[in-house]
């Protein structure tokens, strides 16, 4: 009896400011070339299991820029975050949970990528707040939320301190979205919102 292999999904996202493209490894076999900052790959087919990763300055095989194991469930959809600072990196698999999606409505979520950020909130305009108290590193579960034109605020926590302010931003129908809040307290690096499609919307592991 043919039994379906249970591939998994990931892309790379390199939310680390201050620091040139990257070359990803993933047990030895090159995964991500050239990965500037801000920069997503495509999703790719893997297998599941436990990852030894590899960071380099991109074109080059050293130094080390970070060592460090991941895993990848089966059936999973991941996106694989490179983060922190030059000095201080990490890299963690962000999971892209598949479940059904209301008519007329989408799933949404929200990363802190900032390495030297407080905790944040993210509101809309009206003042509701969809999610409180992330810190960094961390990424919410998602919520659903209409389909529709939003502007966000992003906010620090337990404050009136408006960081980002986020306008006109479409949201489809269907579809999931991570908002990852990525650049530098200090300025050095602007403090910005990427808001890609998630795999999920798309992809089918089951």
């Amino acid at each position: 009896m043919y039994l379906r292999q249970p591939f998994s999904y990931i892309r790379f996202l390199n939310a680390v400011p201050d620091i040139m493209p990257v070359d990803i490894y993933a047990n030895r076999s090159l995964v991500a070339r050239g990965l500037p900052y801000k920069g997503f790959t495509e999703y790719m087919q893997v297998f599941p299991g436990i990852y030894d990763m590899t960071v380099f300055a991109a074109g080059t095989t050293g130094p080390v820029l970070l060592e460090s194991v991941i895993e990848i469930p089966v059936r999973s959809i991941n996106t694989v975050v490179l983060m922190g600072t030059p000095q201080a990196l990490s890299i963690r698999p962000f999971f892209e949970t598949v479940v059904q999606v209301p008519r007329g409505r989408l799933y949404l979520r929200f990363a802190n990528l900032v390495p030297d950020g407080p905790e944040m909130d993210l509101a809309l305009s009206n003042g509701t707040e969809l999610f409180t108290n992330v810190s960094f590193g961390m990424v919410t579960n998602y919520l659903s939320v209409p389909a529709g034109t939003y502007i966000f605020y992003v906010k620090q926590s337990n404050t009136d301190t408006t960081l980002l302010y986020v306008p006109n931003i479409q949201l489809l129908e269907g579809r999931f979205y991570t908002i990852y809040t990525v650049g530098r307290m200090d300025g050095s690096v602007p403090l910005q919102v990427l808001i890609p499609l998630d795999g999920n919307s798309y992809i089918q592991v089951g």
